[in-house]
């Protein structure tokens, strides 16, 4: 009998495929959304008892396909939806007769497109990506995101609806629109792996199932796109990154700076394999901002110990990555290395240029930086203001006890480098 575990995994590799089929079929994008997530119901409920069928996408396709005409016989689909399904759809195939006329033909790249229209947020473009691409259920979505169901749910249908009102149509963009819909396809896979690294807010500070799935999407992306080296940079990116996740947290959940994790426990094949992806990717011609990530990942996660990190290879992929896509973030990553190759000061003068920029305003990452920093450079006086700044606006349990840590680390170490005679010693009171 096939596991509950194993009809998960077909069933989200199946998703687009069956949504990009009705989608094709009879046009109402939203509609067959919903039909498709019905049938995919089904399936989880009847295959592990009966069996996965011979023809398991052609299945799904013949459920959803049944669900959205039920739905649009009914009077009230009717109400909404004659006039749109007589402009979208021949009657005749509502009436379901002909058969696609490329019954095994894949429009899931298709779909990863529309879900990432210019008219979505990138929120929007996440949710929707994650529902119709991903195969994920509202509830599961809900779940990861720490949004109540009905929320997301709102989400959802508001970014479905966008997409309509926006006339998109289900085609693969032209040679002008493309690139620059893959860049954001791209992002949203991006997002959704981060999230799920470091979650923004709740009590965990990780959500393995985000980026497991971003990862799942990207290896699916590449084989659709193997010749993008963009493609291959982000997914060795993501692979040399959660290649930490084992040593990332303790086990009651607490975080795990870089220079204190346990190398051993990171996943060595993930390693492999993503320093086998960058290898291949960086020579083919124009180098991307994901890839130059990956390298830097690569770099880090090939030293033995914190101690034997090439920090000067660091610092000149992250003068590159700067030209080709400058942001405050980049330029506080550098300002990290910069404080290892050239000194703690050299690092802090960089910092102070981000002070101004609006896009920084209130973000805990530059305060821990700056503590950081003070911290190497021995001012732990400073530091200690620094890291209690950065917890108060962290959002992330974890991540915010952390910073609290570390500040009592560096008050401590204030107390201990302070002259004898200058120690505040604790006035005995009489007995």
């Amino acid at each position: 009998m096939i596991t509950d575990r194993r009809v998960e995994e077909l069933l989200r590799e199946l998703a687009p495929q069956v949504l990009g089929a009705l989608v094709r079929r009879y046009g109402m994008f939203d509609a067959c959304e919903d039909a498709v997530q019905e049938a995919l119901l089904v399936a989880a409920t009847k295959w592990p008892a009966d069996g996965v069928p011979d023809n398991p996408r052609g299945w799904l396709i013949t459920v959803g396909a049944h669900r959205l005409l039920d739905e649009v016989r009914s009077e009230s689909a009717r109400r909404r939806r004659e006039d749109a399904v007589t402009l979208a759809t021949p009657q005749s195939a509502l009436l379901g007769a002909p058969a696609d006329a490329e019954p095994d033909r894949d429009d899931s790249l298709t779909l990863l497109f529309l879900c990432c229209h210019p008219a979505l947020a990138a929120p929007s473009q996440v949710a929707l990506t994650l529902r119709a691409v991903g195969g994920l259920s509202t509830e599961q979505i809900a779940t990861a995101f720490l949004v109540p169901t009905a929320t997301m749910a709102q989400r959802i249908s508001r970014a479905k609806a966008s997409v309509k009102a926006a006339g998109a149509s289900f085609a693969m963009p032209d040679a002008a629109d493309r690139d620059g819909r893959l860049r954001a396809v791209l992002q949203v896979l991006y997002l959704i792996f981060n999230e799920g690294y470091a979650t923004t807010a709740g009590p965990d500070l990780v959500a393995p199932q985000l980026s497991d799935e971003a990862i799942r999407l990207t290896r699916w992306l590449r084989r659709l796109l193997p010749d993008d080296p963009e493609v291959a940079g982000l997914l060795a990116l993501m692979l040399l990154t959660d290649a930490r996740r084992p040593a990332r947290t303790r086990s009651d959940g607490s975080l795990v700076a870089l220079a204190d994790q346990d190398r051993g426990r990171w996943d060595r094949a993930r390693i492999t394999e993503g320093v086998a992806l960058i290898s291949e990717a960086l020579p083919r011609g124009a180098v991307g901002p994901y890839q130059l990530q990956a390298a830097i990942a690569a770099v880090h996660d090939e030293a033995p110990a914190m101690a034997d990190t090439d920090w000067p290879q660091i610092l000149a992929l992250y003068g590159l990555l700067e030209q080709v896509a400058p942001s405050p973030a980049v330029t506080l990553n550098r300002a990290v290395a910069v404080g290892h190759v050239h000194g703690p000061q050299a690092g802090l003068d960089l910092l102070a240029t981000l002070a101004a920029d609006p896009r920084m305003a209130n973000h805990h990452r530059l305060l821990a930086t700056r503590a950081h920093l003070l911290e190497q450079s021995g001012d732990h006086t400073a530091a200690a203001a620094s890291y209690r700044a950065a917890a108060t606006l962290a959002t992330n349990l974890p991540e915010r006890r952390h910073l609290t840590t570390r500040a009592a680390e560096n008050e401590g170490r204030r107390l201990l480098d302070a002259p004898r005679h200058r120690r505040r010693l604790p006035t005995q009171r009489p007995g």
